[in-house]
């Protein structure tokens, strides 16, 4: 069901550990255990990327302080209908003191494993799940991500912006690998309503390429889009996204990337990228976990005003490809973003 890789073990001599609230002891001669669930595989994904790096960060944290962990990372792969029957195995094993995994869909699948085995403690990051008291759950606010998304392409789309690929049309493009309630309710809504703040004109083609992986029906989708008069597509497609630059390149059009940076990829072409800061909280949670001072069942919500939600700014291409009236204006919303002299409304999202 999956396939795994040891990353690392270590073990010292330490203290015992209490979770926080769920009665979790690990002996003092045990080293503590914790088992990465990856849904997908981790090269190439950077949002797992930054998971695996804030559990590493902890660890040689710990490992630094004289307590004993050791870690595994078991890969799922992409076939979501295994993911259930792979956590189960998982948990089954009674190998680890905490599964740390992230994905919008691990909630729920993390619930029902639960059911089965009550003794064990989970992680979830970029999921929601509450009063659960074996579930950590933070959630990084996808509304306001993608809000950030649609302003700038708002800014991008506007025939006045300065950049040579942006047409007298005042539409976007939006490609999503698969439609799912976070794509749906949160993602889609909020891109539409950050592009609508520039201009309630503009109008967002919505494609879904129907898999995460094929990256020469991304490239026909998005022809397709440039072709109805978009001039700027937010990409939501894994392996697909490159596609989707490819057809942006052609076209002399652009790609606005989401959750890591993304310029070089397509550098010219990928002309802004959207922050989840994934890892210092993923880093952040293992070592309380590790501590025994994790808050099980309180999920959090974070977004940009927490620092957890962002964009690149520092890369070059930012600066290069941009004009500097789009990213004045840009860059001042995002200040008054994070510092909460302008806000706007998000829904209810769970």
């Amino acid at each position: 069901m999956y396939s795994y890789l040891v990353i690392l073990g270590i073990f010292l001599s330490t203290i015992g550990v209490f979770a926080g609230g769920s009665s979790q002891v690990v002996p003092e001669n045990k080293p503590f255990a914790i088992g990465i669930f990856v849904p997908g595989v981790v090269e190439g994904s950077p949002t797992y990327e930054m998971m695996v790096g804030g559990v590493r960060k902890a660890v040689e944290e710990a490992t630094a302080s004289g307590r004993p962990v050791d870690y595994q990372i078991f890969e799922a792969g992409f076939n979501q209908a295994e993911w259930p029957s792979s956590m189960t195995s998982l948990a089954a094993s009674g190998a680890y003191d905490l599964i740390v995994t992230s994905n919008p869909s691990m909630p729920e699948i993390v619930q029902a494993v639960v059911g089965q085995f009550p003794n064990q403690h989970f992680l979830v990051l970029d999921g929601y799940l509450a009063d659960n008291p074996r579930v950590k759950t933070i959630y990084f606010n996808q509304y306001e991500q993608a809000f950030l998304a649609g302003y700038l392409g708002g800014l991008i789309t506007n025939p006045t912006s300065g950049l040579s690929g942006a047409n007298s049309s005042k539409r976007l493009g939006l490609l999503a690998g698969q439609e799912y309630p976070v794509m749906n309710d949160q993602i889609r809504p909020g891109f539409s309503a950050g592009a609508s703040a520039v201009d309630a004109d503009i109008e967002v083609d919505f494609r879904v390429l129907g898999n995460w992986y094929d990256g020469g029906k991304a490239a026909d989708l998005v022809r397709s889009m440039i072709g109805s008069g978009a001039d700027v597509v937010l990409t939501i497609a894994g392996g697909g996204n490159q596609g989707a630059i490819s057809a942006a390149a052609e076209a002399g059009t652009y790609v606005i990337w989401y959750d890591a940076s993304g310029y070089t990829y397509g550098p010219g072409t990928v002309i802004g990228s959207t922050l989840v800061l994934q890892e210092q909280f993923a880093y952040r949670a293992t070592l309380q976990g590790i501590q025994g001072t994790l808050d099980y069942g309180v999920p959090e919500i974070l977004g940009i005003s927490d620092g957890a939600v962002g964009f690149d700014f520092e890369s070059p291409e930012y600066r290069t490809f941009l004009p500097p009236g789009v990213r004045d204006s840009f860059e001042l919303f995002f200040e008054e973003l994070s510092t909460g002299q302008k806000k706007f409304e998000s829904p209810n999202l769970f």
